[in-house]
């Protein structure tokens, strides 16, 4: 991580966060099916409220977030633990895929990054962002640029004094130079929001 760190200190607007944040501690999961049905649970949620849901979600589950258990759980009772619709569908499109075979996430780490986005697009409900949050925080790729997401576009708007939030080509553009530690960028964007961060 030292080479991430020293490459990533080079960009004169991104080197002062470096040095402001710290240590670089990225909490990762595990690339499996469990953690993704949880990124679609905690999707546009605050993370106290999505943690209450998915923990009677898994409750109700008997603790066991595997397909066949959410595929016995009828989508009326889902929702009644506080899933939306919505994300009722997805997660159990999820379910059906992986069941199928259709979605099998033991390949996931021997694949490349673009083969992965394609790989879980192909889940109604799992779009870019999510399959970037995957890639990032369950299979630890250290160069994805998530260019859709809230955070990073705010970080860098704020960052760069941009007059408005910028577009995915402008972030490619500003984020040439991360190149290949795109992802420790982005874990420094968003914990340069974090108020609670000295």
């Amino acid at each position: 991580m030292r080479a991430a760190i020293k490459h990533l200190k080079k960009d004169p607007v991104l080197g002062p966060i470096i040095t402001r944040h710290g240590k670089f501690a990225m909490n990762y999961g595990e690339p499996e099916f469990e953690y993704l049905v949880r990124s679609i649970v905690y999707q546009q949620l605050s993370g106290r409220v999505a943690s209450v849901i998915y923990g009677r979600f898994r409750d109700a589950l008997g603790g066991s977030v595997t397909p066949d258990a959410i595929l016995k759980l009828r989508p009326e009772r889902m929702r009644k633990l506080g899933l939306s619709g919505q994300k009722t569908t997805y997660i159990r499109e999820l379910a059906k895929h992986t069941k199928k075979g259709t979605v099998v996430f033991e390949r996931l780490p021997e694949m490349a990054d673009s083969e992965v986005i394609e790989h879980l697009t192909q889940v109604k409900g799992i779009g870019v962002w999510t399959a970037h949050m995957f890639l990032i925080f369950a299979l630890r790729r250290p160069d994805v640029l998530p260019t859709g997401d809230l955070g990073i576009r705010t970080a860098i708007q704020k960052a760069w004094n941009l007059p408005e939030l910028p577009k995915p080509a402008e972030i490619e553009k500003i984020a040439a130079g991360w190149r290949p530690w795109a992802s420790v960028a982005s874990w420094y964007l968003w914990r340069s929001l974090d108020t609670k961060t000295p």
